[in-house]
């Protein structure tokens, strides 16, 4: 689930025990991200065999409940931002269709052959939080549709593999807005990725823009989430009446991809990849099992 930066919403509450500090973790945080993130990339597999035409959105969201409850973890976005009467965010997950950007609610609406959709999922283990999100296609969608997905993908990974100690944040940002503009394609600038760890949204912010060379430098032990929105028209998006949906303002196409990763001594780790292979675009349930 992706940070604000400067999109009006409802009055909101800071994360409890976020500061500006970065923090910096060691081999027992590692592993638990490890078993946070692979069980979140294990229930986004199983939510790859549900998106099919006819099904509803809120079928998706019993499934991460159910998920989560079978295995002893909570879904992090359930009454996200809940304070003072005021009850947050209602599901397990969210669900983003078409030219929805991000923060979609998985309501009774129903999936229909050529939409694209993502599902991005957030489960508690022992007090981590494994963040991740991915697109899904139903039926067949228009190529356009397809390419767009890929290019997220894309530029996602180009964005991770810029992460090593001593490189900057702006390295990171540059190296996905630079691929997606080369594929006439924009960055939303509204949301980024965040710190994480037993923090949901932690410092530090990590822009999907940017200039190579600038911003904080990477350390060693920094776990953060790389999650950029690409629109295949423009990059400027509104929110909608319920101050959690935003969508694009021309009512092009985005797709998102999200990882949470650490910084390592040599480079980076991810702890949202599925076991199954399949966090990457393309790649169909029997196909992996083969």
């Amino acid at each position: 689930m992706g940070s604000y930066i400067n999109v009006p919403v409802a009055p909101r509450v800071q994360d409890a025990r976020r500061t500006e500090s970065i923090k910096l973790y060691g081999p027992d945080a590692f592993e638990g991200m490890r078993n946070a993130g692979g069980l979140t990339a294990a229930c986004l597999d199983g939510v790859a065999d549900l998106v099919t035409a006819g099904i509803s959105l809120s079928e998706i969201n019993s499934y991460v409940l159910d998920f989560a409850a079978s295995h002893n973890a909570m879904p992090a976005t359930l009454g996200y931002k809940g304070y003072k009467g005021y009850k947050g965010y209602k599901y397990a997950c969210c669900t983003s269709v078409n030219h929805v950007v991000c923060h979609g609610f998985p309501n009774e609406k129903k999936l229909h052959d050529g939409d694209i959709v993502n599902v991005d999922v957030t489960l508690i283990l022992d007090g981590w939080y494994g963040d991740s999100s991915r697109m899904y296609s139903v039926g067949k969608p228009k190529r356009a549709a397809e390419r767009l997905i890929q290019v997220a993908h894309e530029a996602m990974m180009l964005g991770i593999k810029a992460v090593h100690p001593g490189a900057r944040l702006g390295d990171i940002g540059h190296a996905i807005q630079t691929h997606a503009q080369s594929e006439g394609c924009s960055v939303v600038r509204d949301f980024c990725g965040h710190g994480i760890g037993q923090v949901f949204h932690d410092s530090p912010n990590i822009l999907n823009f940017g200039r190579a060379g600038e911003g904080l430098e990477l350390r060693e032990g920094m776990i953060f989430t790389v999650e950029p929105m690409i629109n295949l028209g423009r990059g400027e998006v509104k929110m909608l009446a319920d101050d959690w949906t935003a969508v694009t303002r021309d009512r092009s196409l985005s797709a998102q991809f999200e990882h949470s990763i650490g910084v390592t001594a040599d480079g980076f780790e991810i702890f949202t990849q599925s076991a199954k292979g399949l966090h990457a675009p393309g790649v169909k349930l029997e196909e992996a099992s083969a």
